[in-house]
């Protein structure tokens, strides 16, 4: 199994560039909660070990290297409600947490790595890498970042609804949470565009 490289920073550099970021979001698909995305910049003199693809890691690890990540590091998170989501569909919101990560940065890149094979429109120079989390160490950072905040925050909302258990799930469609949906119905934090829940309300 290959790991995240700095090449792709160094190719930038080499090509002129004087700072670059990763960028890559976490929670796309699920039933319920934000979408989140993050911006990293990483000391290229101090990048904490064990960075890879966040889902390549278990929730122990990503949270030990959160830490490390924020404190050698420039990051920026950028947060998309499920409320956002329905009004400007999933692509979109995916987006709009990617350039609001990207304005929380102190310091502006002149390039974005960005995970896939779309990029939101920043106020500099992007270049998408299909499989980006696992190729790109500054891509791995970022999508660790969103992956440890978006958890947290369904942690948060689990305990205001505890009835769909998303602590456990983090909101994708698991047999318990269609379970629990056909119980309770929607709450406040579930996409109403999604098809499931949609069909749901649809009844």
């Amino acid at each position: 199994m290959t790991s995240p490289s700095f090449t792709f920073e160094s190719s930038a550099f080499d090509l002129g560039h004087t700072i670059v970021c990763g960028i890559d979001e976490a929670g796309r698909g699920p039933w319920a909660g934000p979408v989140v995305a993050s911006a990293v910049i990483l000391d290229r003199k101090n990048i904490p070990l064990g960075l890879n693809d966040s889902k390549k890691l278990n929730e122990p690890k990503r949270e030990a290297l959160f830490d490390p990540i924020i404190q050698s590091s420039h990051v920026g998170i950028g947060i998309v409600s499920a409320v956002e989501i329905d009004e400007i569909n999933i692509l979109q919101a995916t987006f709009l947490a990617m350039q609001r990560a990207f304005d929380q940065l102190e310091i502006k890149p002149d390039l974005a790595l960005i995970d896939g094979n779309k990029s939101p429109k920043l106020s500099c120079k992007t270049q998408t890498i299909i499989g980006g989390d696992a190729k790109s160490l500054s891509i791995a950072a970022a999508s660790i970042i969103a992956k440890v905040t978006r958890d947290r925050i369904m942690h948060q909302l689990d305990l205001i609804y505890p009835q769909f258990n998303f602590a456990r799930h983090k909101g994708y469609g698991t047999a318990a949470h269609a379970a629990a949906l056909a119980i309770h119905g929607p709450c406040a934090e579930h996409r109403k565009s999604f098809k499931p829940i949609a069909l749901i309300l649809s009844r």
